[in-house]
């Protein structure tokens, strides 16, 4: 029987213009990782690339051909040390702008699926990153798990979607550094990751680059909504946490769940009392 468990090993580095300094840190968390018997490795937006707009000013700066030989090393050590990897790449396309994308790559090496952001927010469209159009979905250990990226966060409809798939655990890659100072992410981001986790009952790992100025770090959040753990604020770090199916945690919302997400939205039968339908009455 599948344990439904996963040790996550959550990741967060000053992601940068340079392919080659950013490989070199998630090859060494990938180290810390197995040291650490993590099963499953994440890493933020745009991890092995850099974000354009941000670490770079165009897509059209990427060295394809460095990019393509980082992600044979990064999908070399995935075979050597049997990790799960989530991994913030950029990937090329032959007649239209790139994805801004997630490899989930498997212990045997191999890219297993990709996920592109459905979101893109209108800087992304002006940096000449085109959007994509598909859930994925996949399962460890008996855990079922999907992938988002940053802006998605600002649809609850992608999270309700995915809890009617019967998704237990998002593992969401967001980039939010480089600001000048605080800003309304220090209040929202992390904020909105609990609600998400709360109202759906989902296990997230939350992966941002911690390159200065970024306003939250890197969280693990569990189904009732609380933060278990965090990385310090823009500093390179990595933390394990398990993903339990076994675990049960605060769920008013439970029994009517299913029935919201069906479009009941009450608590019970429509009542026909003559005082409950004039509602101008006292």
């Amino acid at each position: 029987m599948p344990s439904k468990k996963i040790k996550v090993a959550t990741c967060q580095f000053p992601v940068s213009g340079s392919i080659t300094r950013n490989s070199r840190y998630i090859c060494d968390f990938l180290k810390q990782a197995r040291r650490k018997k993590a099963e499953l490795v994440h890493f933020s937006e745009c991890a092995l690339t850099g974000y354009a707009g941000f670490d770079l000013q165009s897509t059209d700066q990427i060295d394809w051909q460095l990019l393509h030989r980082e992600t044979q090393k990064i999908l070399g050590l995935a075979r050597q040390y049997k990790l799960w990897i989530i991994l913030g790449s950029t990937h090329q396309l032959t007649s239209h702008p790139p994805h801004n994308s997630l490899y989930l790559i498997n212990p045997q090496g191999k890219i297993a699926d990709r996920y592109d952001k459905r979101f893109c927010t209108p800087g992304d469209l002006n940096n000449n990153y085109s959007p994509g159009n598909r859930f994925v979905t996949f399962r460890i250990n008996g855990v079922k798990c999907a992938l988002l990226i940053c802006f998605d966060l600002r649809f609850p409809e992608l999270y309700a979607e995915l809890k009617r798939q019967k998704t237990d655990c998002i593992f969401q890659s967001f980039y939010n550094a480089r600001q000048t100072g605080p800003s309304i992410h220090n209040f929202i981001m992390r904020q909105t990751m609990q609600c998400r986790a709360a109202t759906n009952y989902f296990w997230i790992s939350m992966t941002n680059s911690s390159a200065r100025y970024a306003p939250y770090p890197s969280c693990f959040i569990r189904p009732d909504g609380k933060i278990t753990q965090q990385l310090p604020m823009n500093r390179p770090g990595l933390m394990t946490n398990t993903v339990n199916l076994n675990q049960t945690y605060y769920d008013l919302m439970a029994p009517f769940r299913n029935a919201a997400l069906k479009g009941a939205l009450s608590s019970g039968p429509t009542i026909h009392d003559p005082r409950s339908q004039n509602t101008t009455c006292f």
